[in-house]
């Protein structure tokens, strides 16, 4: 049984649209009664924030560390779309997050992935067909039927895609989109599919197309792919309709805050007080009927306390009556983990990563940094001794992606927009399998940053000339079980190094890197299979003819 808590301060009723003083009592974990007093307070007390959608795994935390973490931001929940594990182990990935997540007091509610994996182009390191995600949704822990990206297989009435949605919509739980760029009569078909929410929106023309045929529009500002500037006016008239989210987070970005930081943002733009604390903290609980409390007589006792309403730095924040953050520390402890795994290749050779010339121009890919789409343009190679190779005085590098579920050899092809001046980079975070990707400045570097990946099973690293670095991610491949201040910080070091040591430009390198191998996000990417063009959704040729 939890102790009883009373706490005075200005309640923010964010329904009904006033501010009060009031003495909020907790009995065992539910809020028993709300007393409005005479009187005035410097505390702020409003619902928790929620992040609508996110992928645990981006932030290279296992689930309780990544709570740990963000419950001193005011987060007491997030609507989880585990498929990065999923890719990767399947079902039991799926699992792993569920019972880690269990061991902290947070209210993670995960969805069941419906993209793995997530194209036939490329190699996962599982498959769950309907009769998977059927077993997923029946879970009580499973609220929804995660992003549906395969919006070809929905449009042109694939019989397995359709059948996944047929499973959800029987057992009344919603469903999740990923329509970057869709519009018109597909985006229609697409809809009437039953898929209810987008967090892709490139332009506020889109989303607002997206809001008056009746979905629902997350505001998304990750740490790679960012909408917050684009979307944000659409906010005051669409209030009702949209959320906010993460998407992906990375560690060190986590410590600087979360959704509480987009809150701030937009009450900066001149948005509503209350309008943009429905977004943060009623609408998603509403649209997937989450168990978190809504400061009403008999809600859970989720809520945080603050004193600066407009910069909203956290002060307090309790889960089920539980004090979780206190002044900006963490009061969740650390727990043990397991490290499951699914690596299957040894070291690779040098000259595995040499492309043979067979013309003179080839497709670029084009990286633009916090997006996730690519450009793409033509080029003409730079030919040594009848090998394409990288060329940094013209920012035209060699990309790989590694298959490291099967011994076979890695596609290669050549991206702009990295500015990489020497050596390499890493990642076996690479949406949404999880093969290793590397961009470098000529094959000893990207050998080498390739092969760290392997040694360690799964990380982030970078090499120069002179010195390596790398931060082990065990659990997967993806994700640390070690402390994630301790992490955030060396993925700070090793990101640093990056940028300042190997001239890297990009915001977000290594996010922006794990995103080159996304094949269902537009324009041209690379997976282990090959070039693919989002586009058409084919794979292409790396040289034209």
């Amino acid at each position: 049984m939890r102790k009883h808590l009373k706490i005075q301060a200005n309640i923010i009723d964010i329904l009904e649209k006033v501010i009060y003083f009031a003495e909020l009592e907790v009995r065992d974990g539910k809020i028993f009664s709300i007393t409005k007093m005479e009187g005035e307070s410097l505390l702020y007390l409003l619902p928790g924030f929620v992040d609508a959608h996110v992928h645990i795994e981006s932030s290279m935390l296992i689930p309780s560390e990544f709570a740990r973490m963000s419950v001193v931001h005011g987060t007491v929940a997030t609507v989880s779309d585990p498929h990065e594990i999923a890719n990767v182990l399947g079902i039991a990935g799926v699992n792993y997050m569920i019972e880690n997540g269990k061991k902290v007091p947070f209210k993670f509610n995960f969805g069941a992935p419906s993209c793995v994996p997530a194209t036939n182009f490329e190699t996962a390191g599982a498959t769950i067909d309907v009769e998977g995600v059927r077993e997923l949704l029946e879970k009580p822990e499973i609220k929804y039927l995660a992003e549906m990206m395969n919006y070809p297989g929905v449009i042109f009435k694939d019989k397995k895609v359709l059948a996944k949605l047929e499973v959800a919509k029987e057992l009344g739980k919603p469903i999740d989109g990923h329509a970057p760029g869709v519009r018109g009569e597909d985006l229609k078909k697409y809809i009437n599919a039953g898929i209810t929410t987008d967090h892709e929106s490139f332009t506020k023309e889109e989303a607002l197309e997206k809001l008056e045929l009746g979905m629902k529009i997350l505001i998304r500002e990750g740490s790679a792919a960012k909408n917050f500037e684009a979307l944000i006016d659409l906010l005051p008239e669409w209030s009702d309709k949209m959320m906010f989210c993460s998407d992906d987070k990375h560690p060190d970005d986590l410590i600087e805050g979360h959704i509480n930081q987009l809150v701030a943002r937009a009450l900066k733009k001149g948005c509503d007080l209350f309008d943009v604390l429905k977004v943060a903290c009623i609408n998603p609980v509403e649209h997937y009927g989450l168990n978190v409390g809504l400061l009403k007589i008999g809600d859970p006792a989720d809520f945080i306390l603050t004193d600066d309403i407009e910069n909203f730095k956290i002060r307090d924040t309790y889960i089920d009556g539980q004090l979780v953050s206190e002044n900006g520390e963490s009061k969740i402890k650390k727990v043990k983990a397991s490290k499951p795994n699914n690596f299957n290749i040894g070291l690779m050779a040098r000259k595995l990563f040499q492309v043979p010339a067979k013309g003179e121009n080839i497709r670029v890919i084009k990286a633009i940094d916090g997006e996730i789409v690519t450009e793409s343009f033509s080029a003409k190679a730079k030919i040594v001794n009848g090998k394409a190779v990288s060329d940094p005085d013209n920012d035209i590098l060699k990309i790989t992606v590694v298959n490291r579920y099967e011994k076979v050899p890695p596609a290669l092809a050549f991206i702009n927009g990295f500015n990489l001046k020497n050596g390499a980079i890493a990642s076996c975070v690479g949406h949404d399998s999880h093969n290793i990707i590397a961009v470098g400045t000529d094959d000893i570097s990207l050998c080498a940053a390739v092969n760290l990946i392997i040694e360690n099973r799964g990380g982030i690293a970078a090499v120069s000339n002179s010195k390596e670095m790398v931060l082990p991610l065990p659990v997967a491949g993806i994700m640390t079980n070690a402390d994630g201040y301790k992490t955030a910080k060396k993925y700070a070091a090793i990101d640093k190094f990056a940028k300042e040591e190997l001239g890297i430009t990009l915001t977000a390198p290594f996010m922006t890197l794990s995103f080159m191998a996304l094949l269902v996000i537009p324009s041209l990417k690379l997976g282990d299979k090959g070039l693919f063009d989002g586009s058409k959704f084919l794979l292409t040729e790396l040289f034209e003819e």
